[in-house]
């Protein structure tokens, strides 16, 4: 862990540490910084599992859950489900 000497803008991290339900300047540093890091990966990997999506890759997965779907309802792959009688 360093020590680093760093001018804040006082309001800009009091409303951060509202929003990250912190309670110290260092909690609230640290918590935004880990936060930062969390959403450039979610982004990352939304990024990648589009691009493959995009590409075709998950085709064959969703022709194979629908057919399982499908088999644990006893119906045929393609067929629609009839909602039960009475159900919204």
């Amino acid at each position: 862990m360093s020590v680093t000497n760093v001018d804040l803008d006082d309001d800009v991290l009091a409303e951060a540490a509202k929003l990250l339900g912190t309670t110290t300047k260092k909690d609230t540093i640290n918590t935004a910084l880990e936060e930062v890091i969390k959403r450039h990966k979610r982004r990352q990997a939304a990024q990648y599992f589009a691009e493959r999506g995009a590409r075709g890759d998950f085709d064959q997965l969703e022709k194979d859950w629908q057919a399982r779907k499908a088999a644990q309802h006893g119906e045929t792959p393609g067929q629609q489900a009839t909602p039960a009688e009475g159900a919204v």
